[in-house]
């Protein structure tokens, strides 16, 4: 029997039981230790993967009731909710990109604008699989730019051959999967562990005004801008070919794939204006306070705007694409189920698992007593305690799932927060960007296991490059956290 298979199934919930019958954390209130419990079980089994992560997500639904500490309805409840029809309208709009190739014309494009020099060629392409990533997922990006990546690749070979190409496939390879991780937290629906940060947050402070769409792109976007210039800075310097041996491909290349796609027919077009809509919709909804002037939000045209929320327009627009008939077959419309039937549904019930985790978390009083045992921190300036937190969760997330780390860690940052007085968002900001940001091995995200698959680089290649924008990473978040962060929320 393997190792992971005895932790997961033979140690893990005998120290459960052990932890249930002799550890009394509140006298007189035993949810927070059949809580305890639970989250230990779960968090090993979301950390093993000994079953699917969505499996593991469905354990509070089975256990929370029958230990007392959530009704069956109400926790059943929260594996549904507007941050959840956010992700899915947002996915299903991002189906509509990829079924038409929408993806691709912009992906192109943006090469074709950046040129075809190795410092041109490596932005063109970290800079489209940054955008792309912004509103799909990043694995689904980097599955879609692989193709384009490893045909370029081939062109280069071709015309200058292995030797005068040097390592410089592996900094494109590289560049491709670590821009797709920091592209990804741009906006809200770029990775699942910003839609968890939203929720958790809005769970545990209720009465705080609510984390927007454009409160947290115009937060992440100057940190990725950042992130992303270094990012392409370091691998260029490190992966560069001699300048004696590169003869830089034709000029025309990009041009002439674009010219392979066609023209863009009816629906790539209608998928086009749903998106830039959507964009518009997500950002321009709200109000933004900048300073002292504040952006009014369209959604004060409505009598009752807390209604709305992002998810009521992503799936507002997301139906409109299953409304209007395609053009190649006017009986088909743009969007169809069998499109809609590729979304990720594990993903979803492995954010109904975190949601419903962080709320027993709170109501069992756990999160208050995890909060006391660590006021200690409030004794440490807070930017250090940021720094801190931001490389425990980045190197933790080299190992486990960027979203269920997220989950487990986010309401304990909500209990200290409380405990300390230190604002939540200082604790719980920069846990959330960390855990997209695990760039050493191959298992810290899909994004880096797709490309360590085209056997072109070693995972020592990747440790050594990872490991410093792992470092970079963690310092970054903490200087735009403390003071970008203070100025946005």
């Amino acid at each position: 029997m393997k190792i992971k298979t005895i932790i997961a199934f033979i140690i893990a919930p005998l120290f459960a039981l052990f932890i249930i019958l002799f550890v009394h954390l509140l006298p007189g209130n035993p949810k927070a230790t059949y809580t305890l419990a639970i989250t230990l079980l779960m968090a090993v089994w979301w950390i093993t993967e000994a079953v699917p992560l969505a499996v593991t997500s469905l354990i509070p639904v089975a256990l929370f009731p029958l230990f007392g500490i959530m009704d069956a309805k109400e926790v059943s409840s929260v594996y549904f909710n507007d941050v959840i029809f956010l992700f899915m309208g947002g996915f299903m709009i991002a189906l509509a990109m990829e079924r038409w190739g929408l993806h691709k014309r912009i992906a192109l494009h943006i090469l074709k604008i950046t040129g075809t020099s190795p410092a041109r060629i490596l932005l063109g392409f970290m800079l489209s699989t940054a955008f792309i990533s912004m509103w799909i997922s990043n694995t689904a990006t980097v599955m879609m730019m692989l193709p384009i990546l490893m045909s370029i690749i081939g062109k280069l070979e071709e015309n200058i051959g292995p030797q005068g190409m040097e390592n410089f496939p592996t900094g494109l390879l590289l560049g491709v999967a670590y821009s797709a991780s920091i592209g990804g937290v741009v906006t809200l629906v770029g990775t699942p562990p910003n839609l968890s940060l939203v929720r958790i947050y809005q769970i545990y402070f209720p009465d705080a005004p609510a984390i927007s769409f454009a409160q947290w792109l115009i937060f992440a976007f100057p940190f990725t801008f950042v992130f992303l210039a270094f990012a392409w800075f370091y691998l260029y310097r490190s992966f560069k070919p001699e300048k004696n041996t590169w003869a830089s491909i034709h000029k025309d290349t990009f041009s002439k794939e674009l010219t392979a796609l066609g023209k863009a027919g009816r629906e790539e077009k209608i998928v086009f204006v749903v998106f830039i809509l959507t964009a518009v919709l997500w950002i321009s909804r709200a109000d933004v306070a900048l300073g002292g002037f504040t952006f009014r939000g369209w959604g004060n045209l409505f009598s009752e705007s807390k209604f709305i929320s992002d998810g009521t327009v992503a799936i507002f627009m997301a139906l409109i694409l299953f409304i209007v008939p395609g053009h190649t077959k006017p009986h088909k419309k743009v969007l169809d189920w069998a499109t809609v039937s590729k979304l990720p549904w594990h993903i979803l019930l492995l954010f109904g698992g975190g949601f419903a985790l962080a709320s027993g978390i709170k109501d069992s009083g756990l999160s208050l007593w995890f909060g006391q045992q660590l006021l200690f921190i409030s004794f440490y300036p807070t930017i250090v305690v940021i720094l801190c937190i931001s490389l425990i969760i980045t190197f933790l997330t080299e190992l486990t799932s960027n979203t269920a780390t997220t989950e487990m860690v986010l309401p304990i940052l909500a209990g200290i927060s409380i405990n300390t007085g230190i604002n939540p968002l200082l604790l719980m900001l920069p846990a959330t960007l960390s855990a997209s940001m695990a760039f050493m091995l191959p298992v810290a995200t899909p994004p880096n296991a797709i490309v360590f698959g085209t056997s072109r680089l070693t995972i020592a290649q990747m440790a050594r490059a990872g490991l410093v924008l792992n470092l970079l990473g963690a310092v970054l978040i903490t200087l735009f956290t403390y003071f970008w962060g203070a100025v946005i929320f």
